[in-house]
């Protein structure tokens, strides 16, 4: 259920990207307008397979929530209702788009307004606002994960973000200058076969 709804939350991202781009739209004005669908695609399998009910995927958090192995405790539910409104005015009136992600990711995590998918959706925030800034979409390696959290905690709890920053720039820098390789598609039924054959 989580991979389908990885794969169809990318595919909506990657559309309205291909949109924003096409029609030169304003990258904050489209974000404001499809991004609650982001969460909604996310978990829509899970509603499918009569894991979740619909209901749950209506608004905001209603219950505190905490982050394993982290401090920082994100903000009671009744706040989550001011800060998210606000938090899409502040990427529009924001001019860098570097500047726009970097914060863009960091606020929604401090923000945490999800019970469930935090991370996957700063994530994709984080690429929507690099890649109709002008910047390649950038991966959060498994390599760089522990200094990725690292820096989060470092922001959220000691309000020091220039070790996120600094993270998510040199992945920027990094993945220019060689792209990291992408799987897109499944491998055809005979090579199955003869990874099988291979691994006897």
């Amino acid at each position: 259920m989580a991979a389908k709804g990885y794969a169809e939350t990318h595919a909506r991202v990657r559309s309205l990207i291909g949109r924003v781009v096409a029609q030169a739209d304003d990258p904050s004005s489209s974000l404001k307008r499809d991004f609650s669908q982001w969460y909604v695609t996310l978990f829509s399998p899970s509603v499918t397979a009569g894991i979740l009910k619909a209901s749950d995927l209506a608004g905001y958090r209603n219950n505190n929530v905490c982050i394993r192995n982290a401090l920082h405790i994100p903000l009671a539910p009744e706040a989550v209702r001011d800060c998210m409104p606000a938090l899409f005015d502040l990427l529009q009136a924001e001019e860098h788009p570097g500047v726009r992600a970097v914060l863009g990711h960091f606020i929604f995590v401090f923000i945490h307004p999800y019970m469930d998918g935090n991370g996957r959706l700063s994530r994709f925030l984080m690429n929507y606002l690099l890649t109709t800034g002008g910047y390649l979409w950038t991966i959060v390696t498994v390599q760089s994960r522990t200094a990725y959290l690292a820096a989060l905690e470092q922001a959220s709890t000691y309000r020091d973000i220039k070790p996120f920053a600094d993270l998510i720039g040199g992945l920027i820098k990094s993945q220019s200058a060689e792209p990291i390789e992408r799987i897109t598609q499944r491998p055809e039924a005979g090579s199955w076969t003869a990874l099988r054959s291979s691994l006897d």
